[in-house]
């Protein structure tokens, strides 16, 4: 009899152990990364990474499942889903971030970012700080993180040197007002349209030009329709991070090692992306496309009148800081 109520309680105590593990299994929450870059590129890559470091800092109680080329929505419906707490984390524009809290998209706007290094020192400095508080007080969204996503230069059939040679061009631009004041500056016509569309409408010459970091040129294959590339430099370019508050709630102190993450796999992507910055043009000129180094001097004096006044989302000061700043 004893025998039997030993074994039936060692049965009874394997079955709670079984249990108890597969519940903690389904206990295992499950975050979403949405973005709306192809699975090839290098922020695709370094969200993996963040995933990764996530399920590992919190011992498996998180894990965080990534969905590049929109397959979670285009930009802004993610933007959307990150208030409402249906997509965890997103990569998403710094003038999606302006849309909440103006100041913040000073950086997507042409010549505010001397270099990189100009760039590396904003986004660690009081001042950025300051904009991503402010930020979040507004929106909700903690933005965990920025990364690099290059230097935009303008691609055409000609070559471009100087403003003039930018009159009259009809010109590809995202449909926000950072991207449409250095054409504009220079008298030629922004024409904003979908992503997905450039290619087509450069190879059959619904537009003239487009402009884009020297990444993104290569990995859409712009070069295959565009016989120039024009080193102008006007726009440094940033991908912020950002995470939604329903998961930072609902994560409590385990959310810092999900911030972590994704700090660290944004700093070793914004490195190797200017790292492939300085190898691209001659294999560019490999390909046979012409690279044009430009002075920038003349572009960035047609600007300079732009940045300061009342048609831009920060005022005077926000602008003398940033000026400021050391590399």
């Amino acid at each position: 009899m004893l025998k039997l109520s030993r074994l039936r309680a060692l049965s009874i105590g394997a079955a709670v152990a079984i249990a108890a593990s597969a519940t903690a299994t389904l206990a295992q929450d499950v975050l979403k990364f949405g973005h709306v870059y192809e699975a090839s590129t290098p922020y695709h890559a370094a969200a993996l990474r963040a995933a990764e470091l996530l399920e590992e800092a919190t011992g498996g109680r998180y894990k965080m499942e990534v969905f590049p080329a929109s397959q979670l929505g285009k930009e802004a419906a993610l933007n959307e889903a990150l208030s409402l707490g249906t997509v965890d984390v997103i990569y998403t524009g710094v003038a999606f971030l302006g849309q909440s809290y103006g100041p913040i998209s000073i950086s997507d706007y042409p010549f505010t970012m001397r270099s990189y290094e100009h760039w590396k020192a904003y986004v660690n400095s009081d001042l950025f700080d300051e904009m991503s508080e402010a930020y979040n007080k507004v929106s909700g969204n903690t933005v965990a993180a920025m990364t690099y996503y290059g230097a935009r230069h303008v691609t055409a059939n000609k070559p471009i040197l100087s403003p003039k040679d930018m009159e009259g061009l009809k010109i590809r631009t995202p449909n926000a007002p950072a991207y449409q004041m250095f054409p504009r500056a220079t008298g030629a016509n922004p024409t904003p349209m979908a992503f997905a569309e450039v290619y087509l409408a450069l190879q059959q010459g619904v537009v003239d030009a487009q402009e884009n970091p020297l990444p993104t040129i290569q990995f859409k294959k712009f070069y295959e329709v565009q016989s120039n590339i024009n080193l102008t430099g006007h726009i440094t370019n940033s991908l912020a991070t950002v995470v939604s508050p329903v998961t930072m709630n609902k994560m409590g102190e385990d959310g810092a090692a999900l911030l972590e993450a994704l700090a660290t796999v944004a700093t070793q992507t914004s490195d190797e992306i200017v790292a492939s910055e300085g190898e691209l043009a001659d294999w560019f000129r490999d390909q046979g496309v012409t690279v044009n180094e430009v002075d920038r001097k003349p572009f960035m004096e047609a600007v300079a009148p732009h940045l300061t006044g009342e048609d831009v989302p920060w005022d005077a000061a926000i602008f003398e800081r940033l000026q400021a700043i050391q590399e």
